[in-house]
């Protein structure tokens, strides 16, 4: 039966983030992003995804706290570039006995 690993970490949408300026180059070239764009985690995204990982959820959360905790709003609303991300990738078959 196949059996899974999984991880989670907490991403951030900024134009500073690594490897996004050359990817907009090459990709997208006449885009022109805010400072927040979602489209900024895709390089990030790409980069884990080549390691095997598959991206199973992603949550906008309003903020993370000094000890990586989660910081969810009432009905109110609230802007945030953090995003929860959990990954899944199958478990070689080495480690799965």
């Amino acid at each position: 039966m196949q059996q899974w690993e999984y991880f989670t970490e907490l991403v951030s949408a900024n134009i500073k983030n690594k490897g996004w300026e050359e990817y907009r180059r090459d990709n997208v070239p006449d885009f022109k992003p805010g400072k927040c764009s979602p489209r900024t985690m895709i390089p990030h995204l790409n980069n884990v995804g080549e390691e095997g990982w598959e991206l199973v959820h992603m949550q906008p959360i309003a903020g993370v706290g000094a000890n990586d905790d989660v910081w969810f709003t009432g009905g109110s609303g609230s802007w945030s570039n953090a995003y929860f991300c959990a990954w899944k990738r199958p478990k070689q078959e080495a480690d799965a006995e």
